[in-house]
Parts: structure tokens; C-alpha cells; sequence
């Protein structure tokens, strides 16, 4: 009887914990709602076959309890429940999976009239790369990493001379723009996270990842490494500010460019699986 009632107790208590818990995300500041979404169908599914399942054990427990001159009566197989079951946990995982591949389509599919930004980790700050009045990046590799040069650009690649590099850990975005975040490690495995912009991705030593996003509301947002990349890892802040176009353009004015000295040892636009 004691294990009955626990197990009613969790379960009530699991629905209660949820309803006036004081955590939850942060209010959304980017396009990518269909994620909450998405988490919030497989949440509601989820909880309710778990609430659904310690119900039943409860009333298991109870029903079958010990009771002098009580016996079990063996019956292994039960061809009616177990299609019953088959049919609705396949219901229930295709509930969860479906809404989620309409969001990866979206969320690998970049709008043609994105900009793109560049975004490298490196244990344990961030840096960041805009395109200039050419409107494209130019390439980069680790193999051009220098002091000089601490985010390997190809110092014979056109495209590169005019890109905005940006001084510190604090990317300003246009908010109502769309982004395409080229991501790119020079050490080890990072993640980039902006809570409040829901989407997320790796930065993997040797690729460039990419996601995209449309900043919706102005703001100040803390960058997280979501990776446990060494022990600077909670020290990797970085912050995104969300501006109107004036400001944005107003701020980017006031950024860096790179100036990098021909290398005739580095063949020009050279690609391998590092290079942008």
C-alpha cells in the first residue's frame, strides 16, 4: 500500500513541480519559436505516458498486492495488449519525431538573402568575422594562424581584405536580418549558445558548421559555450547585441579591418577541410 501511494505521490508531485517551477527559458528573441514547439509537443507526450505509467504501476501494486490465500494465476501472453501497445507507442514516437523534421528543414535550409557572420572559438574566448562592402569572407585556415594572425585568415585571398574583424567577445546583429553563423574552432570542440536564440551548433576542429537565425527583438544576450572544452570552459562569455540598423551600421563603422601581408608560400584561395 506504502509503494502505491509513493508512486501516486511522484507522479503528482512531477505534474506540480512543473506547473510552479521558476525555471524556464528565457523569453525568445529569434525566429526559431518551432523549436519551443517542437520540445513542448515531445515534453507533453512524454510526460503524460510517464504520469500514465507510474498511474498503472500504482494501481498494479495495489491491485495485486499480497493477500493470504491469494494466487497468481501465470499468463505470459496477451496478443490484444501488446497490438494495443504496439499501436500507440508508434502513434506516440511518430507524434514526437514528425514536428521536429519540419523544423531541421527549416533550420539547414539558409534564406538566399542571408548575411553571413563568422564566429570562431578558441580555448576560451570567442572571436568574430563580418564581410565588408564586398559583402562576402574571405578564406581562412589554421595552418595561417600566427600572432599576427590569430584567426588563420588567408592573407592571399581578395575576398578577405576588406572583412570586419571584430575586437572583443561582443557581436552586434541587425535584429530583424537574417544571420548565417559560420562556426569554426582552432583548438578543440565548442558549442555556440545564445539561450535566448534557441539554435545552437558545434564547432568542430576541421569543418565549418553553420547555422542561421532572424534576430526578432533588440538586446543584450550572453554567448555560453554549451561544451565541456577545458578548464576555462565556464569562463568562454562572450555577448550578442541585438541593435537597429542604424546602430548596427553605426557600430560596424567603428570595427577593424584586418590587414594581412601577401604570403607567397600559401597558395591563393587554398581549400582544404579547414578553409572557408
Amino acid at each position: 500500500m506504502f509503494a502505491a501511494v509513493m508512486l501516486v505521490v511522484v507522479a503528482l508531485g512531477s505534474v506540480l513541480f512543473h506547473f510552479l517551477s521558476p525555471w524556464w527559458w528565457p523569453p525568445i528573441a529569434s525566429n526559431w519559436k518551432y523549436i519551443d514547439d517542437t520540445i513542448l509537443i515531445t515534453f507533453w507526450i512524454t510526460g503524460v505516458v510517464f504520469v500514465a505509467v507510474l498511474l498503472f504501476m500504482a494501481y498494479c501494486v495495489f491491485r495485486f498486492r499480497h493477500r493470504p490465500g491469494n494466487v497468481a494465476s501465470y499468463e505470459p501472453e496477451n496478443r490484444r495488449l501488446e497490438w494495443w501497445l504496439t499501436v500507440v507507442t508508434g502513434v506516440g514516437v511518430a507524434a514526437m519525431l514528425t514536428p521536429g523534421l519540419f523544423v531541421w528543414d527549416r533550420f539547414i535550409n539558409v534564406p538566399a538573402e542571408a548575411t553571413e557572420a563568422e564566429i570562431v572559438g578558441q580555448q576560451w574566448q570567442w572571436s568574430f568575422r563580418l564581410p565588408g562592402p564586398d559583402g562576402k569572407l574571405g578564406t581562412s585556415s589554421t595552418k595561417f594562424i600566427t600572432t599576427e594572425n590569430p584567426i588563420g585568415l588567408n592573407p592571399d585571398d581578395p575576398n578577405g581584405k576588406d572583412d570586419v574583424v571584430v575586437q572583443g567577445a561582443e557581436l552586434h546583429l541587425p535584429v530583424g536580418k537574417p544571420i548565417k553563423a559560420l562556426l569554426r574552432s582552432v583548438d578543440v570542440l565548442h558549442n555556440f549558445y545564445v539561450p535566448e536564440f534557441r539554435a545552437k551548433m558545434d564547432l568542430v576542429p576541421g569543418m565549418v558548421t553553420y547555422f542561421w537565425l532572424t534576430p526578432t527583438r533588440t538586446g543584450q544576450f550572453e554567448i555560453l559555450c554549451a561544451e565541456l572544452c577545458g578548464v576555462g570552459h565556464p569562463m568562454m562569455r562572450g555577448q550578442v547585441v541585438v541593435e537597429e540598423a542604424v546602430a548596427y551600421q553605426d557600430w560596424l563603422d567603428k570595427q577593424t579591418r584586418p590587414v594581412l601581408a601577401d604570403n607567397d608560400t600559401a597558395p591563393a584561395n587554398n581549400k582544404n577541410e579547414e578553409t572557408r
